[in-house]
């Protein structure tokens, strides 16, 4: 049986114009959360290249890699000699001209305990990620690990309550959210506090309506999409990191800076969540009957 409570380590860092130094930095601090108790461990979204989708080109699809392959075989090392799960965000191929955004859960034993490929794919000035990423098709997903069962799901599918209610609703306790979020530079001074603090809300209201334990990692620092010397034009984007997890209440129990990477520790008791949804009982209220509309673009 599940231990009551186990340690999250989530990996907030910066990324350099070098996949492999990359995977090699995140396996360091990898090892580093787990040797500071982390028993699961999640790095942010596709931490092995800077954030390529500030710009379309043809040539960066080349940093996509089949699943498994070799930044889950890398890890999956890392895993078993530590005991430790393992969320990895990876840009897969999945075949010929057909990529996804997918974020790899390795088990303590190494082995490869499922995928989930990214919903909800944004076209945005500077996250041009429709041009790279085909929708995903296992829909939402929660998997089961020593610690209990967890949910993942990628950065965009944040904003949407439903991903977070269909995860939890398969049993997850824990909803991982893997990001690359920041800041356009022209629009930091008078929209930057305002995002952030809707980011970092919305995600607790996650938390609160699901009562479950939500875990964001973000990367950190300002990134021109640099890929092995090639760099999108531009003022690129500054990540705002802010890294946090909280708990079934919406309370942050750590939470990283803006500016600096950080290995961020943090423990979940089970038992608050039996609590919680005892005295705020929103799954037991719930009227299924009612929410056929749902699943309708728009009500006219």
């Amino acid at each position: 049986m599940p231990s009551d409570t186990f340690t999250v380590g989530l990996i907030q860092m910066s990324c350099s114009p070098d996949p492999d130094d990359n995977l090699r930095r995140a396996v360091e601090k990898v090892r580093q959360a787990a040797k500071q108790g982390a028993q699961i461990v999640c790095l942010p979204e596709l931490f092995r290249a800077q954030y390529f989708c500030q710009r379309e080109d043809t040539a960066l699809f080349d940093l996509a890699e089949p699943i498994p392959g070799p930044t889950t075989e890398t890890l999956a090392t890392v895993a078993r000699e530590n005991k430790i799960v393992i969320i990895a965000s990876i840009f897969e191929r999945r075949a010929r001209g057909l990529y996804h955004n997918t974020a790899a859960i390795l088990d303590a034993e190494g082995n490869l305990q499922g995928i989930y490929r990214k919903m909800h794919i944004p076209d945005d000035p500077l996250y041009y990620e429709k041009y790279y990423f085909t929708p995903g098709d296992l829909g939402f997903k929660a998997f089961d690990t020593p610690h209990g069962r967890i949910g993942t799901l990628v950065c965009w599918d944040q904003w949407y309550p439903e991903g977070a209610r269909m995860t939890a609703l398969q049993g997850a306790n824990i909803l991982f959210y893997p990001t690359a979020i920041g800041w356009h530079p022209d629009e930091k001074a008078e929209f930057g506090e305002a995002q952030h603090d809707a980011w970092r809300t919305i995600q607790r209201s996650h938390a609160i309506a699901n009562g479950v334990f939500v875990a964001a990692v973000n990367r950190v620092g300002h990134e021109f999409g640099n890929v092995c010397g090639n760099r999108a034009t531009g003022k690129g984007l500054e990540f705002w990191g802010g890294s946090f997890l909280c708990d079934p209440f919406g309370r942050v129990i750590a939470e990283a800076s803006h500016d600096k990477e950080e290995i961020l520790i943090g423990q979940c008791d089970l038992r608050m969540l039996e609590d919680v949804r005892r005295n705020w009982p929103f799954l037991r209220d719930r009227r299924i009957d009612s929410y056929g509309g749902i699943t309708q673009r728009f009500l006219d």
